[in-house]
């Protein structure tokens, strides 16, 4: 006796809700993401093989290549507290808005009389070749710049981690870390300078950002 032949179906799958996650997935990532801004000083760091990272928060940055010292500061509010704290140290006035605009700023690298004209421009425009680099001696007077910012930089740290004190799970991450980005190929008096201007406000203990080279 014959076997009965089963008819064959194609079996079909609704994919419409699977559609609708990955796109609500999509509309997240790209509402809640925060573009990062390209390097306005690019630095071509010496590679090393220690695999340590920078904190995210907390930090700040000087960067130099091609003779010219940059700053920065990782948290923005930071940044702001700082600029306010250097504007009545070097009596330069600025705007809410030139705060706002500052806020964004990653890194610059001009004296700060001219910071608001850095900050007046597009962000296309804020190119290196515009921004002489920030004033930097061996003294501890205004007339080193870099000092002032580092210092001012630290002291709205502590004043921002005050702030914090009593938010919930919040702990205090202790002073301003500094790392400092030279490029490799950076002459070494200006890198002195750097670490002569850390070491004279007793910031003795800083990083230096290297890349990632695979071990022989």
């Amino acid at each position: 006796m014959g076997k009965a032949k089963v008819k064959r179906t194609s079996t079909a799958i609704d994919m419409t809700a699977m559609c609708d996650v990955s796109f609500l997935l999509l509309t997240f990532f790209v509402l809640t993401a925060t573009a990062r801004q390209p390097e306005v000083l690019v630095v071509d760091t010496p590679q090393s093989t220690t695999p340590d990272k920078l904190p995210d928060d907390n930090l700040g940055v000087i960067s130099v290549a091609n003779g010219k010292v940059f700053f920065g500061v990782k948290n923005p509010t930071v940044r702001e507290i700082t600029l306010k704290n250097m504007s009545q140290k070097y009596n330069v006035n600025f705007s809410a808005q030139d705060y706002e605009q500052f806020k964004q700023l990653d890194e610059f690298g001009v004296p700060i009389k001219n910071l608001r004209q850095l900050l007046s421009l597009p962000n296309d425009q804020r190119k290196e070749s515009i921004q002489p680099g920030i004033p930097v001696d061996s003294t501890e007077t205004v007339s080193n710049e870099l000092y002032s910012w580092v210092q001012e930089a630290r002291k709205a740290t502590i004043e921002y981690n005050r702030s914090r004190d009593g938010e919930r799970d919040f702990v205090d991450p202790g002073p301003m870390k500094v790392a400092i980005k030279a490029d490799a190929e950076e002459k070494y008096p200006t890198v002195n300078l750097i670490i002569e201007t850390l070491r004279n406000q007793k910031q003795n203990k800083f990083s230096f950002v290297t890349g990632l080279r695979a071990e022989q």
